[in-house]
């Protein structure tokens, strides 16, 4: 009987009935155009005269000023974007990890709506979806030109009501519809269970309000386990919210530790530390691969940094940006990129990610197939290292999905921590 599948994918942008990869900030902002310059806006203004009075079909005023919003913002870096109230309203539910939707993970692959993996036992993965399937039409509107945060809202809605995406898989000769009925979502954020010889495990698939009190609870319960070691996963995990990376970290460090600082165009700089004092001190190892994003580099570049745990795995994706949430006086919301964000040590990771200490690259077997792995640095308008010039590299393949049995990451994992307890065993002066 085969072993259960572990997902291993690449990007992890925004989630369909999932939460975002940006790290978020809220915060409210008061915004003036007065005295700044704006005087270009006068040629806006002309172009949307012209627009309303001469166009073949009535356009309504604020459709068309949306339209500007999300156009200018689109000029920006990839996690930059314009959220109409609706949509501004579902990404405050969707931190909470409970929502109406489908179940997949999507992002932008040569200018396709593209899926990154269905999440488990919902009625995406139901349904057949796979990925690198290509969603090319929903509910018979095409995909093309179409944002990400646009085929969020258009998936998502109220449970019981019904969608249909059109998808082109490798191999096929075209387009196949799936109507699928929506559910409530429930992404449980922290998974948990003892691996062999008193070994810990816990996945942490993403960041949200709820993640540390959840991985409070699953620490207590492998220390009532009585473990002696920890695996941390954290590979595809997109990130989430930045105060949840800094109370997860704060699981593993001393009180008052450095977790990450940002800082501004402006050079204003903002430290976040631990709070809390860490009862947990067992050796730990934490997986992370290309799909270990934003806060999830920040978890694991202060653990590497402070020496607390080993880093296993393959290179992380890179996105070392800020995202702070501002409401608009209308109820849409805007996500704008702020600050960049800086390891314990003063590292930037953008573009580059965290280097594990231990490279270990998965291997496709029994013919399953690979797919290219995408990171930040892949993606159109992404924001430079001011600490070092990325160089143009090969594009690297990983495969699509593993069995449990072939996770060699995981093994590896086992393997140091069992040796690491051994060690630790025996007697000084042996």
């Amino acid at each position: 009987m085969k072993g259960k599948k572990t997902t291993l994918m690449l990007l992890l942008v925004i989630m369909v009935a999932a939460v975002s990869v940006s790290i978020g900030r809220y915060s409210v902002t008061s915004v003036s155009a007065a005295g700044e310059g704006y005087e270009e806006l006068k040629s806006f203004t002309e172009v949307m005269s012209m627009v309303r009075k001469y166009y073949v079909e009535e356009v309504k005023t604020k459709d068309l000023i949306y339209g500007a919003i999300k156009g200018m913002l689109s000029s920006l870096d990839p996690h930059s974007s314009f959220m109409p109230p609706d949509a501004y309203k579902e990404m405050q539910v969707e931190t909470k990890g409970e929502f109406g939707g489908l179940g997949i993970q999507i992002g932008m692959k040569d200018k396709f709506l593209t899926v990154i993996a269905p999440i488990d036992d919902t009625p995406a993965s139901r349904a057949g979806i796979k990925a690198g399937d290509k969603i090319v039409k929903i509910n018979k509107e095409s995909t093309r030109d179409m944002s990400l945060q646009d085929a969020v809202t258009k998936m998502r809605g109220a449970p019981k009501t019904s969608v249909t995406i059109s998808i082109l898989r490798d191999g096929w000769e075209g387009p196949k519809d799936f109507t699928m009925i929506r559910e409530i979502i429930k992404i449980k954020s922290v998974k948990s269970k003892v691996l062999d010889d008193g070994i810990g495990y816990i996945k942490i698939s993403q960041f949200q309000e709820q993640t540390a009190s959840d991985l409070s609870a699953v620490i207590n319960k492998l220390t009532e386990d009585k473990i002696d070691s920890l695996v941390l996963d954290l590979r595809n995990n997109p990130g989430g919210l930045l105060n949840s990376a800094i109370d997860v970290a704060s699981k593993f460090l001393p009180k008052g530790k450095l977790v990450v600082y940002t800082k501004t165009r402006s050079g204003e700089k903002s430290e976040f530390f631990t709070d809390g004092d860490s009862d947990f001190t067992q050796p730990m190892i934490v997986l992370v691969n290309q799909g270990s994003a934003s806060a999830s580099e920040i978890v694991a570049g202060a653990l590497k940094d402070w020496n607390r745990a080993i880093i296993l795995g393959t290179q992380t994706f890179g996105k070392g940006s800020v995202q702070t949430v501002i409401p608009l006086s209308d109820g849409a919301g805007l996500r704008l990129t702020t600050a960049k964000y800086y390891t314990p040590k003063g590292i930037s990771i953008q573009n580059t990610g965290i280097t594990p200490a231990i490279v270990v690259k998965l291997e496709a077997k029994n013919g399953a197939k690979e797919h290219p792995v995408l990171r930040e640095k892949d993606l159109e308008r992404h924001l430079k290292n001011e600490q070092m010039e990325q160089k143009p590299e090969e594009m690297e393949m990983a495969p699509m999905e593993v069995d449990e049995k072939d996770d060699i990451q995981l093994q590896r994992a086992i393997d140091i921590l069992k040796t690491w307890n051994v060690i630790k065993g025996v007697p000084k002066g042996s």
